[in-house]
C-alpha cells in the first residue's frame, strides 16, 4: 500500500512508540527485501503516549476525553477550552515524549498564548510576511518547540518594550504556527484600564516625571497587591509610557 501511494522509499513514517518493535522493524525488513532499497522511510517519527492527569487515558478509568469534548464541554477543569489553547498545550510537549493533559497544563498554555497575543496586539500583517528565523530554526531541529517558545518569549518581551519590528515579527510568527492573534483577547473584559487603574498609572507617571520615586514605587506596589503588573516603555516620540496587565 505504501509503495502504491508513496513510492518504494518515502520521506516520513509515523506511529506510536509501541509500534517500533516488532511492527515497524518488520515493515523495514519486508520493504527493503522486496525493493532492494536502502530504507523504507527517510525519517521515522514516533510519538509518546497520551495521559490525563498523570494516568493513561482509558475508558476503564473513566478519563477518556475527546478534543470535541474539550472544545465544547466542561470535561476538564469545569470549562471549555478554545482550539488555540489545546494546540499550544500539545506543542509544549515534544512529540516523542508522553503528553500529560492536565488542567494545569491547559491553564499554562492559555496564559502563555494570552501573553503572546497581548504583545502582538495591533500589528498589521501582509500576506507574505515571514515568521522569525530563530523560531523556524528551532522547529527545524526535530520540532523542538520548547526552544522555539523560548525564542517567542524573547520576541514578546521586545514587543512589549516597543523595540524595532518585534511586534510585527511576533504576529507573523504566531500566524505561521497557526495561532489566532486575538482569540483570547476578544473575550477579555475591560481591556481598557478601569478608571481607578488609569488614574493610578497617570499619577505614577507624574511622580516619575517629578522624580518622586518613593510615591511612584508606592503606587506600583499598591497595584501589584491588586494583581496589576506595570510595564514601562518609551512611546514613538520617546516619552515614558506604561502598559498594564492582570497577573494570573
Amino acid at each position: 500500500m505504501s509503495e502504491r501511494y508513496l513510492g518504494q522509499t518515502f520521506d516520513i513514517h509515523g506511529g506510536g512508540l509501541d509500534l517500533i518493535f516488532p511492527h515497524h522493524e518488520n515493515e523495514i525488513a519486508q520493504s527493503r527485501c522486496a525493493h532492494g532499497t536502502h530504507a523504507m522511510a527517510n525519517v521515522w517519527m514516533h510519538n509518546g503516549f497520551l495521559q490525563v492527569e498523570g494516568q493513561k487515558m482509558s475508558k476503564s478509568l473513566g478519563n477518556f476525553v475527546t478534543i470535541n469534548e474539550l472544545l465544547e464541554t466542561g470535561a476538564m477543569g469545569g470549562r471549555a477550552w478554545i482550539g488555540d489553547v489545546l494546540r499550544l498545550a500539545m506543542l509544549m510537549t515534544h512529540y516523542r515524549e508522553p503528553i500529560d493533559f492536565t488542567v494545569k497544563r491547559l491553564e499554562e498554555a492559555e496564559s502563555k498564548l494570552r501573553d503572546w497575543q497581548r504583545a502582538a496586539r495591533g500589528a498589521t500583517l501582509s500576506e507574505g510576511d515571514a515568521p522569525d528565523a530563530s523560531v523556524v530554526n528551532e522547529l527545524a531541529d526535530d520540532l523542538n518547540f520548547h526552544r522555539a517558545s523560548v525564542a517567542l518569549d524573547f520576541i514578546a518581551k521586545r514587543a512589549n518594550r516597543e523595540e524595532g519590528n518585534a511586534k510585527h515579527c511576533l504576529a507573523a510568527t504566531l500566524r505561521f504556527l497557526g495561532f489566532s492573534l486575538d482569540s483570547l483577547l476578544d473575550s477579555e473584559d475591560g481591556w481598557e484600564a478601569p478608571a481607578h487603574i488609569a488614574n493610578a498609572i497617570a499619577a505614577r507617571l507624574d511622580a516619575l516625571n517629578a522624580k518622586d520615586f518613593a510615591k511612584a514605587d508606592a503606587i506600583r506596589n499598591d497595584l501589584a497587591e491588586q494583581g496589576i503588573a506595570l510595564l514601562d516603555y518609551k512611546d514613538e516620540e520617546g516619552q515614558r509610557a506604561t502598559k498594564w496587565e492582570v497577573k494570573r
